[in-house]
Protein backbone atom coordinates (compact mmCIF):
# COMPACT_ATOMS: atom_id res chain seq x y z
CA UNK A 1 0.00 0.00 0.00
CA UNK A 2 1.46 3.22 -1.32
CA UNK A 3 0.75 7.16 0.98
CA UNK A 4 -0.46 9.59 -0.62
CA UNK A 5 3.12 11.08 -1.06
CA UNK A 6 4.04 8.62 -3.57
CA UNK A 7 1.31 9.21 -5.56
CA UNK A 8 2.23 11.58 -8.51
CA UNK A 9 2.24 11.00 -12.47
CA UNK A 10 5.11 10.56 -13.23
CA UNK A 11 5.89 8.08 -16.11
CA UNK A 12 7.48 5.08 -14.55
CA UNK A 13 7.86 3.31 -17.85
CA UNK A 14 11.22 5.26 -18.14
CA UNK A 15 12.40 3.01 -15.56
CA UNK A 16 12.00 0.00 -17.41
CA UNK A 17 15.58 -0.22 -18.88
CA UNK A 18 17.34 1.04 -15.50
CA UNK A 19 15.52 -1.68 -13.39
CA UNK A 20 15.90 -4.23 -16.17
CA UNK A 21 19.81 -3.91 -15.85
CA UNK A 22 20.29 -2.74 -12.34
CA UNK A 23 16.99 -4.18 -10.31
CA UNK A 24 18.81 -7.42 -9.36
CA UNK A 25 22.39 -6.44 -8.96
CA UNK A 26 23.20 -6.47 -5.11
CA UNK A 27 24.89 -2.72 -4.18
CA UNK A 28 23.24 -1.03 -7.29
CA UNK A 29 20.37 1.41 -5.19
CA UNK A 30 22.60 4.35 -5.77
CA UNK A 31 23.20 3.73 -9.79
CA UNK A 32 19.12 3.30 -9.82
CA UNK A 33 18.87 6.42 -7.95
CA UNK A 34 21.21 8.42 -10.11
CA UNK A 35 20.06 6.92 -13.04
CA UNK A 36 16.65 8.10 -12.28
CA UNK A 37 17.47 11.48 -11.33
CA UNK A 38 19.44 11.73 -14.57
CA UNK A 39 15.60 10.90 -16.20
CA UNK A 40 13.27 13.04 -14.06
CA UNK A 41 15.31 15.67 -12.96
CA UNK A 42 15.01 14.80 -9.71
CA UNK A 43 13.76 11.85 -7.84
CA UNK A 44 9.81 12.29 -7.43
CA UNK A 45 8.27 10.22 -4.10
CA UNK A 46 6.29 7.79 -6.99
CA UNK A 47 9.54 7.38 -8.21
CA UNK A 48 11.41 5.99 -4.76
CA UNK A 49 7.93 3.88 -4.17
CA UNK A 50 8.35 2.01 -7.76
CA UNK A 51 11.99 1.78 -7.37
CA UNK A 52 11.21 0.33 -3.87
CA UNK A 53 8.79 -2.06 -5.37
CA UNK A 54 10.84 -3.09 -8.28
CA UNK A 55 14.17 -3.55 -6.39
CA UNK A 56 12.54 -5.87 -3.42
CA UNK A 57 13.30 -2.82 -0.77
CA UNK A 58 11.28 -0.96 1.53
CA UNK A 59 10.34 2.42 0.39
CA UNK A 60 12.49 3.81 4.09
CA UNK A 61 15.62 1.86 2.81
CA UNK A 62 15.42 4.00 -0.56
CA UNK A 63 14.45 6.77 0.80
CA UNK A 64 17.15 6.59 3.47
CA UNK A 65 19.73 6.10 0.94
CA UNK A 66 18.47 9.04 -1.34
CA UNK A 67 18.09 11.03 1.78
CA UNK A 68 21.66 10.39 2.70
CA UNK A 69 23.86 12.02 -0.29
CA UNK A 70 23.37 14.91 -1.00
CA UNK A 71 23.55 14.80 -4.87
CA UNK A 72 19.98 13.76 -4.85
CA UNK A 73 17.26 16.37 -4.90
CA UNK A 74 13.62 15.72 -4.16
CA UNK A 75 12.28 19.13 -5.75
CA UNK A 76 12.54 20.03 -9.83
CA UNK A 77 14.90 22.47 -10.02
CA UNK A 78 16.03 25.09 -12.50
CA UNK A 79 17.41 24.91 -15.92
CA UNK A 80 20.71 25.99 -14.13
CA UNK A 81 21.86 23.76 -11.30
CA UNK A 82 24.59 26.46 -9.17
CA UNK A 83 25.95 24.80 -6.51
CA UNK A 84 28.53 27.15 -4.36
CA UNK A 85 31.36 25.56 -2.95
CA UNK A 86 31.70 26.61 1.26
CA UNK A 87 34.52 23.88 1.85
CA UNK A 88 37.68 25.21 3.89
CA UNK A 89 39.29 27.52 1.54
CA UNK A 90 36.31 28.45 -0.14
CA UNK A 91 34.61 29.75 3.28
CA UNK A 92 38.38 31.39 3.96
CA UNK A 93 38.11 33.21 0.89
CA UNK A 94 35.04 34.88 0.57
CA UNK A 95 32.20 32.11 -0.53
CA UNK A 96 29.44 33.12 2.46
CA UNK A 97 29.76 36.98 0.94
CA UNK A 98 29.17 35.30 -2.86
CA UNK A 99 26.25 33.37 -1.77
CA UNK A 100 24.85 36.17 -0.46
CA UNK A 101 25.54 38.16 -3.53
CA UNK A 102 23.74 35.16 -5.82
CA UNK A 103 20.49 34.80 -2.91
CA UNK A 104 19.96 38.84 -3.13
CA UNK A 105 20.44 38.88 -7.24
CA UNK A 106 18.03 35.60 -7.65
CA UNK A 107 15.98 36.39 -4.75
CA UNK A 108 16.16 33.03 -3.31
CA UNK A 109 17.70 31.35 -0.32
CA UNK A 110 20.39 28.06 -0.11
CA UNK A 111 18.11 25.60 -1.96
CA UNK A 112 15.51 27.69 -3.51
CA UNK A 113 14.74 27.93 -7.38
CA UNK A 114 14.14 31.92 -8.86
CA UNK A 115 10.92 32.64 -9.74
CA UNK A 116 11.06 32.66 -13.51
CA UNK A 117 12.23 29.02 -12.95
CA UNK A 118 15.92 29.22 -14.57
CA UNK A 119 18.36 28.73 -11.45
CA UNK A 120 18.30 26.68 -8.85
CA UNK A 121 21.00 27.15 -5.80
CA UNK A 122 22.54 24.71 -3.55
CA UNK A 123 25.80 25.46 -0.70
CA UNK A 124 27.65 22.36 -0.95
CA UNK A 125 30.38 21.03 1.12
CA UNK A 126 33.15 20.41 -1.54
CA UNK A 127 33.51 21.17 -4.98
CA UNK A 128 37.30 19.27 -5.11
CA UNK A 129 38.47 22.95 -6.78
CA UNK A 130 40.28 24.49 -3.81
CA UNK A 131 43.04 26.10 -6.01
CA UNK A 132 39.63 27.80 -7.43
CA UNK A 133 38.42 28.76 -4.48
CA UNK A 134 35.78 30.48 -4.01
CA UNK A 135 34.26 28.37 -6.82
CA UNK A 136 30.92 27.55 -7.84
CA UNK A 137 29.65 25.45 -10.93
CA UNK A 138 26.13 25.87 -12.82
CA UNK A 139 25.47 22.33 -14.78
CA UNK A 140 28.88 21.05 -15.79
CA UNK A 141 30.88 24.62 -15.72
CA UNK A 142 32.85 25.73 -13.54
CA UNK A 143 33.84 28.99 -12.60
CA UNK A 144 36.16 29.96 -10.24
CA UNK A 145 38.05 32.52 -8.51
CA UNK A 146 35.07 34.97 -7.75
CA UNK A 147 33.90 37.40 -5.89
CA UNK A 148 30.08 38.62 -5.52
CA UNK A 149 30.58 40.71 -8.54
CA UNK A 150 31.83 37.90 -10.70
CA UNK A 151 29.38 35.35 -9.89
CA UNK A 152 26.18 37.97 -10.36
CA UNK A 153 28.17 38.69 -13.66
CA UNK A 154 27.68 34.90 -14.83
CA UNK A 155 24.16 34.76 -13.82
CA UNK A 156 22.99 38.19 -15.50
CA UNK A 157 24.90 36.22 -18.70
CA UNK A 158 22.90 33.26 -18.49
CA UNK A 159 19.71 35.07 -18.27
CA UNK A 160 20.71 37.21 -21.37
CA UNK A 161 21.44 34.30 -23.55
CA UNK A 162 18.23 32.78 -22.05
CA UNK A 163 16.18 35.93 -23.30
CA UNK A 164 17.71 36.42 -26.44
CA UNK A 165 16.73 32.98 -27.41
CA UNK A 166 13.22 33.33 -26.37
Amino acid sequence: MQCECAKQSSDLSLMKDVLETYGAVPGSLITILQQAQAIYGYLPMDVIYHIAEQTGSTPAKVLGVATFYTQFRFQPVGKYLIMLCNGTACHVNGSERVAQAICEYLEISNGGTSADGLFSFSIVACLGCCSLSPVMMINEETYGSLTPEKAVAVLKEIREKEAAVQ
